[in-house]
């Protein structure tokens, strides 16, 4: 197969910035340059593509995400447009009656934010019992770090009064008695194996995420916390050759290490679009969730600043075991408190060989840390979009610390590789919305969080693209257009580079192209289908 894409302006992200034309065979870039250079390597064979001076740039690189949490998610009820607990209430109702379910069939849904419900905390029980006394119902906040349960469902996860709260979690309780409240590990403990799709129901919803990820130019995107049922359906659909997207597994280190033992010929190479890239920890929570923890106490509190979910002991063997395997290990730490714990156990070990240890958020990171980062070889991974989404919330509950949330500029100051993502299914893979936030770093009620922070929009390029090929070990392979790279590729209406920043959140991906094969023509309209 040989393509030629001409008469375009084409971002490569190496030092000549913009070529007119490349040419494609099998899949890899083979030549770039003028058009009149690039159009005389034309055959009989060779498709002819004129761009018609559109923009071209490499395709985006997920750094991290939960795609089958979000194709699980795709089957729930949408809760993120729900303004008080009436609209939730409503909402699940409905969704019952549309989906038919039967008393006693398990009702769930997903995406409500307690800091943007006129009530400004969360539902209760009693709330969710509203809906139905028959049937467990099960609602997971937006971070995905905790939600409510109702009597039913308290019921068959055997939570009462009684039940103590779990390490790193919290049982919610009014009166010592359970309002249907859950935390982090009382939460994602309890709840992860409460819902049973069929597989091919799930497949068919893994399916409808990989068009969703396209539809935002992703053509590499990670599963970030595999478990053994969801990495047995994404090596099922790899074995029947049925994955879109190049998909990146990471591992429980905690409970699922045995995936790494029984599917070597998956660890650290494709296999069918499927490769296990290292483990997955957890050390703390959300900061909108107020579990996140921080070296001083949240806004408001005397001593409160959230908790950790290991002891240093525990965190020190995990990363043991990720560097005696050679495994990459990403962290969630959103806290600085959480991000001091992880640099700190790098730093007690002596490693050899750097496997780019990920910082996931880093949302607190404080730059007197960032010189210790960089030593190690970390590579903090930045949710970015946090500026936008909670920003308001995080000035409410971090004070002036909020102005240096997700310290990307200062990361680029002090020379460290960075990434940025969008933690989907928490929000959408937009990476042009990811992209204006960066430079922007404005929050929803316009007030610009931390102006000395904004980065420029090719740094913030770079941070799904180039950047996020170098997390994954694949800057040889991806993330520039560049001969000898896969033609991982994106058409976009306009160049980003030269419009107004506010223009960029709304850019339009026409076509997505992974390996010089289109996948996907203009955008799919995203709605959050009940199914």
């Amino acid at each position: 197969m040989k393509k030629i894409f001409y008469n375009g302006e084409i971002l490569t992200l190496e030092d000549d910035l913009y070529v007119e034309a490349i040419f494609i065979e099998d899949g890899i870039i083979k030549d770039l340059g003028s058009s009149e250079d690039i159009l005389k390597r034309k055959d009989d064979t060779t498709e002819l593509i004129n761009l018609e001076g559109k923009f071209m740039m490499p395709s985006f690189i997920d750094p991290h995400s939960h795609i089958t949490s979000f194709a699980k998610s795709l089957g729930l009820a949408d809760l993120s447009k729900c303004k008080n607990f009436k609209d939730i209430v409503d909402t699940l109702k409905k969704f019952k009656k549309t989906n038919q379910l039967k008393d006693n069939d398990w009702i769930y849904g997903f995406g409500y934010d307690n800091n943007i419900l006129q009530e400004k905390c969360h539902p209760n029980k009693e709330n969710l019992d509203e809906v139905s006394l028959d049937n467990p119902i099960l609602i997971a906040h937006k971070s995905g770090h905790m939600g409510v349960a109702n009597s039913k469902a308290l019921e068959l996860m055997e939570i009462d009064d009684n039940t103590p709260d779990p390490e790193g979690g919290l049982i919610g309780k009014t009166d010592n008695k359970v309002n249907g409240y859950l935390e982090e590990s009382a939460f994602i403990n309890r709840t992860q194996n409460m819902r049973e799709d069929s597989p091919s129901k799930t497949i068919e919803l893994i399916n409808k995420a990989e068009d969703i990820y396209l539809s935002y130019g992703i053509t590499t995107a990670q599963d970030g916390l595999s478990k053994e049922k969801e990495f047995n359906l994404l090596k099922e659909m790899s074995n029947d050759n049925k994955l879109k997207l190049d998909i990146v597994s990471y591992i429980d280190i905690n409970e699922d290490d045995n995936l790494i033992k029984n599917n070597k010929n998956y660890l650290k190479k494709y296999k069918n679009n499927l490769k296990i890239g290292g483990y997955k920890l957890f050390l703390d929570g959300s900061p909108q969730g107020k579990t996140a923890w921080l070296s001083t106490p949240y806004e408001g509190e005397k001593e409160y600043r959230g908790y950790a979910k290991y002891t240093d002991s525990e965190v020190l063997n995990f990363v043991k075991k990720s560097l005696d395997e050679d495994m990459q290990l990403i962290t969630h730490c959103n806290g600085d408190a959480a991000c001091e714990q992880l640099i700190s156990t790098f730093e007690k070990i002596n490693n050899k060989e750097n496997n780019r240890p990920v910082i996931i958020h880093a949302q607190t990171l404080q730059t007197n840390q960032l010189p210790r980062v960089k030593k190690l070889g970390m590579i903090p991974s930045y949710f970015v979009a946090h500026v936008y989404y909670w920003g308001d919330i995080h000035i409410k509950n971090l004070g002036s610390r909020a102005y240096k949330i997700s310290p990307i500029k200062s990361t680029i100051d002090n020379g460290i590789m960075y990434t940025m993502h969008q933690d989907t299914p928490v929000i959408l893979p937009n990476m042009f919305e990811t992209i204006w936030c960066a430079v922007k770093r404005e929050t929803q009620n316009k007030v610009i969080l931390g102006s000395d922070e904004k980065i420029s929009v090719l740094d913030a390029i770079k941070g799904v693209t180039i950047n996020a090929a170098y997390q994954y070990f694949e800057e040889n392979q991806k993330g520039t257009i560049k001969i000898g790279k896969n033609a991982d590729l994106i058409i976009v209406n306009k160049n980003p580079l030269k419009i107004d920043i506010d223009e960029i959140k709304s850019l339009k991906i026409l076509e997505t192209i992974k390996k010089g094969e289109v996948l996907q023509r203009k955008r799919v309209k995203f709605l959050r289908k009940e199914i």
